[in-house]
């Protein structure tokens, strides 16, 4: 998945991720996990956008 499309689907979820648009990393994100609530969230998330393409 192209960063940049991973991280706006994120964003829309209201879960802040950061995406830098270097050459070389810009397929990637940065993802600092607080709270357990919040890991749980992510990963909640991320399967749904990973299971609709």
């Amino acid at each position: 998945h192209a960063g940049a499309k991973l991280y706006q689907a994120l964003r829309d979820r209201g879960i802040i991720v950061r995406h830098f648009k270097s050459p070389r990393i810009e397929e990637f994100l940065r993802i600092t996990i607080g709270t357990d609530e919040q890991t749980n969230e992510l990963i909640t998330a991320l399967k749904e956008i990973l299971a609709s393409v």
